[in-house]
């Protein structure tokens, strides 16, 4: 129950970090600390499973460096645990003469952020490629891919638990507090059980854990937790649950690899596209509508305190009225199958409500800032005080975290060798 760093959060990211953070500090002890009874359950579970390139993300942000970054070492390392990934590509598609400008200025970015393989082609090409899709103009990325993140980040866990890390699943910090007794010292004068922080699973009488400090990677419920431990509550989480439709098997064919949108700068999200999986099936989608629930993935699923945080934020009503058209549409597309089927195809023409069925949904954990901007970009904060002093907050970890994971694991690990000295 005395560890060194505890990381809460069993996702992709926090157990990536965890693995990184142990294989650099042998001689420490680590522990994941995982509320739910199963790893990798939320975000890193309900996810596309592409492989991102980093081709839309502001050059010099850490978003592009890590994407790009990431990418690479996710491929090296499915190649090293032979886990399976398809390096089935990508095309960006200009279905619209006003889209090619805004497709041209998305080729010069990849270029700048070093995405490599990058191309523009025409519409013959896009055909020879995808021969049920059509477009004016396409980016093509040869190097996007597909992998299952939740097996990925299974072996991130083994890997942890091999290097001699704990993970403790079905344990919610819901407290964060400065241990009082006091404690008898080791040979290198670090403290074995007077560690300062007490974690407190209140579900479980008594139950709790010491440690000398804390990285959390909560995802949808990171900025709780930063709360908990008397940080910053900014940026505010809200919850958008985006709902996926599937092709039916035996139409699967009209789909090899990514099928994506030109993105629309006046749009907070991307679109719909066409996202090939590692099961065979192909996935349409998504959408993206206020989620009345953290983890809720159903159209009904509701939380009281989750609906009343997101509304009562003023944020979230300043990015409504920016978008309030766009967000009437998104409702539509979400009750209306036909409309969603409509946007599809713009792509693929063949495609008919008679081919598609419901399928999964996901719930990302948006960030917003008090001003309704969505926070785009990667933030890690603490603290100030006893307890803020010894934590590490990823407050907002979004796509494509998964692809990034490992490359967000090493500099996770290098803010927390600089802050706690380790």
């Amino acid at each position: 129950s005395t560890f060194d760093v505890a990381v809460v959060g069993a996702g992709i990211v926090g157990l990536a970090s965890a693995r990184e953070l142990v294989r650099r500090h042998p001689s420490l002890a680590f522990a994941v600390l995982e509320k739910e009874r199963e790893l990798a359950h939320h975000q890193s579970g309900h996810n596309s499973g592409v492989i991102h390139s980093g081709i839309y993300y502001q050059p010099g942000s850490l978003k592009a460096k890590l994407c790009v970054q990431g990418a690479a070492l996710c491929y090296e390392y499915c190649d090293q645990k032979g886990i399976p990934y398809k390096q089935c590509g990508k095309l960006i598609v200009a279905v619209e003469q006003d889209e090619i400008p805004r497709l041209k200025a998305l080729y010069e970015r990849g270029l700048q952020n070093n995405v490599r393989g990058l191309k523009l082609i025409d519409a013959k090409e896009i055909q020879a490629k995808e021969p049920f899709c059509r477009g004016l103009m396409a980016l093509d990325s040869p190097y996007t891919g597909i992998v299952n993140y939740k097996q990925v980040a299974q072996s991130y866990a083994e890997d942890f638990q091999e290097a001699g890390g704990t993970i403790l699943t079905d344990f919610e910090v819901t407290n964060m507090e400065m241990a009082t007794e006091s404690s008898s010292e080791s040979e290198d004068g670090k403290a074995v059980f007077g560690h300062p922080f007490t974690t407190v699973l209140p579900k479980i009488l008594g139950e709790e854990i010491y440690c000398r400090h804390i990285v959390t990677c909560a995802g949808l419920y990171s900025d709780r937790l930063s709360e908990i431990s008397g940080c910053s509550p900014e940026p505010r989480i809200v919850p958008f649950r985006g709902d996926y439709l599937v092709l039916k098997p035996e139409k699967c064919y009209m789909v090899k690899g990514n099928i994506y949108p030109v993105p629309n700068p006046r749009f907070p999200f991307l679109g719909v596209h066409f996202t090939p999986r590692m099961d065979g099936n192909v996935w349409l989608g998504p959408n993206a509508v206020l989620a009345f629930k953290r983890e809720g993935y159903k159209l009904f699923d509701f939380s009281t305190k989750d609906f009343l945080d997101a509304v009562m934020y003023s944020g979230l009503w300043k990015l409504v009225l920016r978008n309030l058209s766009y967000g009437v549409s998104e409702m539509y597309r979400a009750c209306f199958l036909s409309a969603q089927v409509k946007q599809l195809q713009k792509f693929i023409p063949e495609v008919t409500i008679n081919d598609v069925l419901r399928g999964p949904s996901g719930v990302r954990a948006q960030a917003l800032d008090s001003d309704g901007n969505l926070v785009d970009d990667f933030v890690f904060d603490g603290g100030s005080g006893d307890i803020g002093s010894r934590i590490l907050h990823v407050r907002n970890a979004p796509s494509p975290a998964a692809t990034s994971s490992l490359a967000i694991a090493k500099m996770i690990a290098d803010e927390v060798k600089q802050r706690f000295e380790l």
